[in-house]
Parts: C-alpha cells; structure tokens; sequence
C-alpha cells in the first residue's frame, strides 16, 4: 500500500471516529462497586453524549460526570432528585419531596451500621443542580457524602458537569 493512500485512510479514520467519541458516544469501564448491583465492576458500557443535547435530565437517569470535589476522575450515579425537589434520607431511606421513594435497585452492604449520609436533610435542590447517589449506598462517595477542602457538606451536582448517560453494556 503506498504511504499517500495510507495517510488518507487514517485521516478519514481520524475525522470519523474523533468527533463520534468527542460528541456522541465513548466507552466506559465502571471500576468502583458504587453502583452494584446494576453496574459490577468491571463492566464496560457505553457513555451516551447525545441524548442530553434533545432532552432534559430525569430522576432516574445514570449520570457520568466530574465530581464537584475530591477525584477527578469521572463518576457514574443515579439522579435521584432535580431543581425544586426536596431530599431527605433518614435511616438509609430516601424521601423525595416528603414520600418514600421505591428504589428497587438500592443495595445496603452494611445495613446494619451508620455511616455518614445515612441521616440528611431534608434539603432542596436549587437551579441547575442535581443530587445524585450510588445505588450501593454504603460504599459510595456522593451527594450524601461531598464534603470541600474546608469540610463542608457540597450537595449538589451542578448539571453543566454532567458529560452523558450510562447507556448499553458489553
């Protein structure tokens, strides 16, 4: 193959594959047991940066985004609570604007002991922010748990910092 036509098959490659993974769809690997059982580690998934560009987020949705602090690596939750709502857990439930949520997918490896974000709120979701948590609630850095460099409680994901959805795995 001569070098000219070479190069032309990896700027084609370049120019088709680059903008797909920079704006519409990345693979991610999940490497943290914070979304067990839905999300095992080791799984690889997909990272839907479309979607978001046609609708708004949803309670429920799974998230990949940038920690407001601590790591930056990026993170991968549920939103559990929009704008406007009202978040309260109280020994490890969630109640989502004074009801009991039903969250089937939630796993308690330490049901037994309290821990930090076990009890909170109740607290409201201000504009154009999220709150987020792991569906393994006791082995997740989240919402409940965010704390700044001076210690104090950071509840919130502003939503400009969501970069997709978790979509398809293989």
């Amino acid at each position: 193959m001569k070098p000219t036509r070479l190069l032309f098959l990896l700027a084609v490659a370049l120019a088709v594959f680059l903008p797909l993974r920079l704006w519409v769809v990345e693979s991610i690997y999940i490497a943290s047991a914070s979304m067990e059982p839905t999300l095992p580690v080791g799984l690889h998934a997909f990272e839907d940066k479309l979607t978001l560009r046609f609708r708004a987020l949803r309670r429920g949705d799974l998230v990949v985004f940038r920690p407001p602090v601590g790591a930056q690596e990026d993170n991968v939750k549920r939103v559990i609570a929009l704008a406007g709502d009202t978040v309260e857990l109280r020994a490890k439930k969630l109640f989502l604007n004074g009801q009991e949520a039903d969250e089937p997918y939630v796993e308690h490896k330490r049901e037994l002991s309290r821990l930090e974000g076990d009890d909170l709120g109740p607290i409201t979701v201000p504009a154009a922010s999220l709150f987020v948590l792991g569906d393994n609630r006791d082995e997740s850095r989240d919402s409940s748990v965010w704390k700044d460099a001076d210690g104090r409680h950071v509840f919130f994901l502003p939503e400009r910092d969501v970069r997709g959805l978790v979509r398809g795995f293989f």
